[in-house]
């Protein structure tokens, strides 16, 4: 189901703190279609995304940061006007 130890790791953290009442709405495996000027280029997917005070938390586990994970992730946030927080 996750990719990585630490992704299944952070996820047990995540559930216990859904559980606690200290963020909502937790996902996994959230799709973000990257698309410019009407053209798909790619999509790149989110580990979790949830709700913590309100606001929407996008969340990547990561161990190694490839050329191809730093391209998506700027790709992301300038397309989607998000922070991608990295644990």
């Amino acid at each position: 189901m996750f990719d990585s130890q630490k992704e299944a790791l952070r996820y047990q953290e995540l559930f216990l703190l859904e559980k606690g009442g200290v963020i909502s709405g937790l996902k996994i495996q959230v799709k973000f279609p990257i698309v410019v000027n009407g053209c798909k280029i790619c999509t790149w997917i989110a580990d979790f995304v949830y709700y913590e005070n309100g606001e929407m938390i996008t969340e990547d586990a990561k161990g190694y940061k490839n050329r191809v994970y730093k391209l998506k992730k700027k790709l992301v946030e300038a397309v989607y006007g998000i922070k991608i927080r990295e644990t």
